[in-house]
């Protein structure tokens, strides 16, 4: 591996990590880059559990050191991603490649269209739901959620922001605390069927871990420093950018194509 791979993989890493942690859909990059290094679309998805499995360590303890994480409600939320999550991680080790990697064109497409028309208004939460008992409805969500974040993970965290925001009323900065402890609890079970599957690449994962993990702790103290407005910006920058790439507006992989051209260093 050459200087400037693992310089890409971990300065990726910084902004996925970033991203993931105050909003979601940094899969997208974190893919690409993998892809664009040579996995095959299934390993890099199961490789992009790794750097994902950590990043979320740490930003659930520096979320729970600054006092924002609400842990009961998170961990009963947990238990139905869970079991989704292992549905999903099974469906997608056992996917067509060709149609894997078409899934996730149409998995952007429906993504972005959920996050525009959603409404701003419950960007706040509602302290009458909050003050409530978990609804049935919303751990059977939890699960389809699970199956989903087990077969692709990319842009799970807009779905569970969505979810806990309107079905447990926390605000965005309290709801992506929730929202990495979920992911957290559910990502060892995940990781565990891509190894069993032999779909994960450690050496790339492991490198790009590093910069997820430092991506995520500077978001988890910036999202408490600067509160809901904040994030809901970056939300909006994050599905602009998305959608740019999707639609082939811009390519985010000629931003890092020049540099895996060059001759590895030996």
């Amino acid at each position: 591996m050459s200087i400037v791979e693992f310089s890409v993989l971990v300065l990726s890493g910084v902004l996925v990590g970033f991203i993931n942690t105050l909003a979601g859909g940094g899969s997208i990059i974190s893919l690409s880059i993998l892809i664009m290094l040579g996995l095959p679309a299934t390993v890099a998805n199961g490789t992009n559990r790794v750097a994902i499995a950590l990043q979320n360590l740490v930003a659930v303890s520096s979320f729970k050191q600054q006092k924002v994480l609400e842990q009961r409600k998170a961990l009963y939320l947990s238990v139905p991603a869970i079991l989704g999550s292992l549905v999903g991680a099974w469906v997608a080790v056992d996917i067509n490649e060709a149609i894997f990697e078409k899934a996730i064109g149409i998995i952007m497409l429906v993504m972005l269209l959920i996050i525009v028309f959603k409404p701003q208004q419950y960007i706040y939460g509602k302290a009458e739901v909050r003050e409530k008992p978990i609804r049935w409805s919303t751990y059977v969500i939890f699960f389809f959620i699970g199956i989903y974040a087990g077969f692709i993970h990319m842009g799970v965290g807009y779905f569970l922001l969505a979810g806990i925001v309107l079905g447990a009323g926390y605000d965005l900065v309290k709801a992506n605390a929730i929202k990495v402890l979920i992911i957290l609890a559910y990502a060892p079970f995940t990781l565990a069927i891509f190894y069993y599957n032999h779909e994960i690449n450690w050496k790339y994962g492991l490198i790009m871990a590093l910069g997820n993990m430092i991506g995520a702790l500077v978001a988890s103290r910036m999202a408490v420093k600067k509160g809901v407005v904040f994030v809901k910006w970056v939300i909006v920058v994050v599905v602009l950018m998305t959608s740019a790439q999707m639609f082939g507006i811009y390519d985010f992989k000629s931003l890092f194509l020049p540099l895996m051209n060059q001759p590895s260093a030996h």
